[in-house]
C-alpha cells in the first residue's frame, strides 16, 4: 500500500503553490456540524468546520504550533494578568469592525449556561477593556496554559448577535434554535453562504480577510456534503464526486490508494477512544441490577477492563490502525508515560472480579453509541459487546447518529449507564482531561465531561494546583501522580487512539492535522 504521509502531502504543497487556478473544493465527513453556533458542541468536526469561518484570538499552524490570529501579540505582565493586543482593520463577513467590546462579549456569551465551551476560560475572572485593541485577562490563579485551548474559542460580533437575538448560544441538548444556529458572521477565510443540515453546507472565499497577502489555499467555493455510510462516502470519492472526503474506513483503505486518481493520508491522531461508566447513581437507569450500582465498585470496572480484548479490537475492527492505550491520553500529550501498560486482557480474572464483587452470573446493562462519529464506532461497541458476553454481563447496544447520541448522554439528567466516546485535549496537554474528565463536577465548569461522575477529591486537589503551578519539573510530578490514582480506581475504560485517515483526489493538496480539524486554508486544488 502506497499511504501517503503528511510530509509528503506538505512536500506537494510546496510544488503547487498557490498560483492554480482558483477551484471549488466538495468534501464530505460522515456525520455533519452539529450548529454553526461556535459555542454549542465541544466537538472537534463542528469546532473544526466553524475555524473556517469564524477565527480566533489565536490560532495553530498545520504542526499545531499557536500563532497570532485576532490578536496581535500578548505578555503576561502580572502573574494573573494577561494582555492582549489585538488586529486592527479586522472586519466581520456583515462589514462591522472588529474591535474589543467583541471580545468581551464572546467571555460573556462562552460562560454562558447553555455554552458547551466554558472549560476554555475557566480561570478568567475578568476581561477589562483597555481600549479599542487591548484588553486584559485577569485569573484567579497563575495559569501557564491559559492559551491553549483558544484557537477553538471563536470571536462573536456583538453587535451582530444582539441585532440578530443571538446573545445566548443554543443548547446542545435542547431542540431550541437561535439565529447563530444556521447563520454564522465570522471574521475567517471563507464565510458561509447556504445551511442545510444534514443535507449541505456551503461557504465561498471571504476577499476581505485580512491574512490574504499570506493565503495558501485557491479555494472560491467550498461544498460540504455529510455521508454518513460508508461505502457511498468512498464510492463519492473514488467516482469523483467529491474531492476529498474523511474518515476513510480501514476496510477500503487498499482500495482508496489503489486507484490512480485517489490516495489515502495516515496519521496518527491525539483522540483517545474509551468508554465510560455511571459511577454516581445508587441504582444505574439501564441495568437489571436493582438497589445498587455495580460499577461504583472498582472490582467490576476493573473486571469490565479485563474483558475487553483491545488487540483483538485493533486487529479485526481497526486493521491495525489503532494504537491500545492503557492512559487516558497518548503520545503527543504532555505528560502521556509509555511505560504505563495495560490491564492484562483476561477473562478468568474478569469473572472472578464480578464474583468477588458479588456479581457471579453477571449482570445486564445498556451501552450507548455513536455510529457516525470516531472510526468504526459502532464495530467497535458491538466487539466490546461481545467480550462482555464471554464473562457475564449482557450490553444492550443503542447505537445513533451523533445529533442524537450527544443529545442524549450530554442531557443535564446524563440519560445513560455506559457510553462510548472520544477525546482529544485541545491543549494537548494533561491537566485537560484530569480536569475536565475526572473532576469532580461543579457549577465552576470542572469535569464538564466528566459524564460518569468519577469523583477523587485527591484527584482534584491535583488538579487545581496542576493548573497554576509554573515549575516544570513540579507540575510534571503531580500529572504522574494523578495518572496513577485514576488508572489504580479504573475512572473509565480506555480502548486505543485511532488512525486518521483521509481520502483526497490526485489533484488536491491538504495538510493533515494530528487533532483531526480539517482546514481550507491550506487546500491546494490544480
Amino acid at each position: 500500500m502506497r499511504f501517503k504521509t503528511l510530509a509528503v502531502a506538505l512536500a506537494v504543497t510546496l510544488v503547487l503553490g498557490v498560483s492554480a487556478q482558483a477551484k471549488e473544493l466538495r468534501f464530505a465527513f460522515q456525520g455533519d456540524a452539529n450548529s454553526m453556533d461556535p459555542y454549542n458542541l465541544n466537538e472537534t468536526f463542528t469546532l473544526g468546520f466553524l475555524g473556517n469561518i469564524y477565527e480566533a484570538l489565536t490560532r495553530r499552524t498545520a504542526d499545531l504550533t499557536i500563532e497570532p490570529a485576532l490578536a496581535t501579540s500578548w505578555e503576561v505582565i502580572e502573574p494573573t494578568r494577561w494582555r492582549f493586543h489585538l488586529r486592527r482593520g479586522v472586519k466581520f463577513h456583515d462589514g462591522r469592525d472588529f474591535t474589543a467590546d467583541d471580545v468581551l462579549f464572546s467571555f460573556e456569551r462562552v460562560k454562558s449556561e447553555t455554552s458547551d465551551l466554558k472549560t476554555r476560560v475557566k480561570t478568567v475572572k475578568e476581561v477589562i477593556k483597555i481600549d479599542d485593541y487591548t484588553v486584559d485577562f485577569i485569573t484567579t490563579v497563575p495559569d501557564p496554559i491559559l492559551i491553549a485551548e483558544w484557537d477553538t474559542w471563536y470571536i462573536m460580533s456583538k453587535g451582530w448577535a444582539e441585532e440578530n437575538g443571538a446573545v445566548t448560544p443554543q443548547s446542545a441538548t435542547g431542540d431550541d434554535e437561535n439565529f447563530a444556529t444556521r447563520n454564522a458572521n465570522g471574521t475567517g477565510p471563507f464565510r458561509l453562504v447556504s445551511r442545510e443540515a444534514d443535507v449541505r453546507t456551503v461557504a465561498e472565499v471571504n476577499p476581505d480577510w485580512w491574512d490574504n497577502a499570506n493565503k495558501e489555499h485557491n479555494l472560491t467555493k467550498i461544498t460540504f456534503t455529510p455521508i454518513g455510510s460508508d461505502p457511498t462516502r468512498v464510492a463519492a470519492l473514488l467516482s469523483g464526486q467529491v474531492d476529498m472526503a474523511y474518515p476513510v474506513p480501514v476496510q477500503d483503505m487498499k482500495r482508496v490508494d489503489s486507484n490512480a486518481e485517489t490516495s489515502v493520508l495516515v496519521g496518527p491522531e491525539l483522540r483517545t477512544i474509551f468508554i465510560g461508566m455511571d459511577q454516581f447513581r445508587d441504582e444505574l437507569l439501564y441495568s437489571d441490577v436493582k438497589g445498587k450500582n455495580p460499577f461504583k465498585d472498582v472490582r467490576v470496572r476493573k473486571a469490565l477492563y479485563q474483558a475487553i480484548d483491545i488487540e483483538a479490537i485493533k486487529e479485526k475492527v481497526m486493521r491495525g490502525l489503532s494504537t491500545p492505550s492503557a492512559m487516558m491520553i497518548g503520545a503527543g500529550v504532555h505528560g502521556f508515560d509509555p511505560a504505563i501498560e495495560r490491564f492484562p486482557f483476561d477473562p478468568e480474572a474478569s469473572k472472578a472480579l464480578l464474583a468477588e464483587a458479588g456479581y457471579p452470573n453477571g449482570f445486564r446493562v445498556g451501552l450507548d453509541c455513536p455510529n457516525d462519529r470516531y472510526v468504526n464506532d459502532e464495530a467497535i461497541c458491538q466487539a466490546v459487546v461481545s467480550m462482555m458476553a464471554k464473562v457475564g454481563v449482557t450490553l444492550d447496544l443503542n447505537a445513533q447518529t451523533k445529533g442524537l447520541f450527544f443529545g442524549k448522554v450530554l442531557r443535564p439528567s446524563l440519560d445513560y449507564s455506559m457510553y462510548l466516546l472520544g477525546w482529544t485535549p485541545g491543549s494537548f496537554d494533561s491537566h485537560n482531561v484530569i480536569y475536565g474528565l475526572h473532576g469532580c463536577p461543579d457549577d465552576s465548569g470542572k469535569g464538564q465531561f466528566n459524564l460518569g461522575g468519577y469523583c477523587n477529591v485527591e484527584v482534584d486537589a491535583l488538579a487545581d494546583k496542576i493548573l497554576s503551578e509554573t515549575d516544570v519539573k513540579v507540575r510534571d510530578g503531580m500529572i504522574t501522580e494523578a495518572w496513577a490514582k485514576t488508572i489504580a480506581e479504573v475512572s473509565y475504560l480506555p480502548l486505543h487512539q485511532q488512525a486518521l485517515a483521509w481520502g483526497v483526489r490526485s489533484n488536491v493538496s491538504v495538510k493533515q492535522r494530528a487533532d483531526n480539524q480539517f482546514a481550507w486554508r491550506h487546500v491546494v486544488i490544480q
